[in-house]
């Protein structure tokens, strides 16, 4: 594995204090799953009745994990449930041994948490292709189960991280009919993402009540504006899980709140940022915002198609305002674009409009610009309403070293 031992540049200063889930209790060991001496398995128990709900990456190579969550998403809440989550081992494209693992993880997470294992959720992350030494983390299990705290969820991002260079959390409390619900998020990320979703694994909590089936169209929802428009390097990993836990335990009813659907919206799109600001190798933060495409499907791809592309984004690290980038980025997009009503804006600088370099430009302003830690480009495409943000980082040498020793 490659040695990460610098914090990224547009790391928070410190990880959030997440406020305490009612019904929700956490725990981390090192295992020993591949790496040594620091945490590298997860527990969460959550308590009878909670909702969960779930995304997972659409890629045909789905990892075993990921294909027993999505089997198991819609099973009665009545009983208790339990999240464990490993790092260092993807457990994908492991053949039967991978199903083996997760049935051996789950049927000892179940009788260590006391919960069915129809609600034994698993998520792995790490290599990709190598068994996973499930005997490892099942020897564990009795004594996450007894280190279980409604505080420690700090340490359960701490071990779900592979070449992140930071703990990733968000947090958010609402006031829904005079009463206090609270919204807590960790996650992992920061190579392999790309929309469908990203090398993620996600895992948000709230004391909120809601129906397993209101909160799954909540997470869909939001997981397009968030977690859909995010990406490194545009691949797509075999792993991604986001799973949303709704204890109820606070008993408000938060089904019909806009005011919890705008917090739940909140703390995912915070998350994802936060992926992308873990970027292997990043040291820019970047949004592209797309305006005036035929639909909003459109403004999308063309937005994707300039956070995608590796001669923008090295532009970008070179702090480099080269704008034909950009232009050369949305003709190939495959979206409909006219070159003579296209406008693009670095920052506050137009530096082009009606398909030519405006005649206001200024490249030093937009090389000052360049040169900050947020970069903002806006491109107008002239042809209807269609709007979208994507958020991306720019490239450097750092991931390339980082993935060129990635498995060693």
């Amino acid at each position: 594995m490659a040695k990460i031992t610098a914090v990224s540049p547009l790391a928070p200063a410190r990880f959030p204090v997440l406020p305490v889930i009612k019904g929700a209790a956490f725990s981390s060991i090192a295992s020993g799953v591949k790496y040594q001496g620091r945490t590298d398995v997860m527990l969460a128990k959550l308590c009878p009745g909670t909702a969960i709900a779930g995304v997972f990456t659409r890629s045909a190579t789905r990892a075993a994990p990921v294909l027993d969550c999505q089997a198991k998403l819609g099973k009665p809440a009545q009983a208790g449930a339990a999240i464990v989550v490993n790092s260092g081992n993807a457990n994908a494209f492991t053949g039967r041994h991978g199903a083996e693992a997760v049935t051996a993880i789950t049927q000892a997470t179940a009788e260590a948490c006391d919960v069915p294992e129809a609600r034994v959720f698993t998520g792995s992350t790490g290599v990709i292709g190598e068994p996973l030494p499930f005997d490892r983390i099942t020897a564990h299990l009795k004594q996450l189960a007894e280190n279980l705290d409604e505080g420690r969820i700090e340490d359960a991002a701490r071990a779900i991280m592979t070449t992140d260079t930071f703990p990733k959390g968000a947090q958010a409390q609402v006031e829904v009919a005079g009463q206090t619900v609270s919204i807590a998020g960790i996650a992992k990320g920061s190579g392999m993402i790309a929309p469908d979703m990203a090398t993620m694994l996600v895992y948000i909590f709230t004391d909120g009540l809601i129906g397993q089936s209101e909160l799954q169209k909540l997470v869909s929802a939001h997981t397009d504006k968030t977690f859909n428009c995010i990406t490194v390097d545009s691949d797509t990993s075999t792993s991604d899980s986001l799973i949303v836990a709704a204890t109820g335990a606070s008993g408000v009813d938060v089904s019909e709140s806009p005011a919890f659907s705008r917090a739940l919206h909140q703390v995912m799109l915070e998350l994802a940022h936060l992926v992308v600001r873990d970027g292997e190798g990043a040291t820019k933060f970047v949004e592209v915002q797309v305006t005036g495409a035929m639909s909003d499907k459109d403004a999308k791809i063309h937005g994707l198609a300039i956070a995608n592309s590796p001669l923008v984004k090295t532009a970008i690290a070179g702090e480099d305002p080269n704008w034909g980038r950009v232009v050369m980025a949305v003709g190939k997009s495959g979206a409909a674009a006219d070159r003579d009503r296209l406008s693009i804006r670095f920052g506050e600088t137009v530096v082009a409009e009606k398909g030519w370099v405006s005649p206001d430009y200024n490249e030093a302003d937009a090389a000052a610009h360049m040169k900050g830690q947020n970069v903002h480009i806006a491109v107008d495409v002239g042809l209807g309403d269609g709007a979208a943000t994507v958020w991306t980082c720019d490239l450097t040498h750092g991931y390339i070293e980082i993935n060129a020793d990635y498995r060693s």
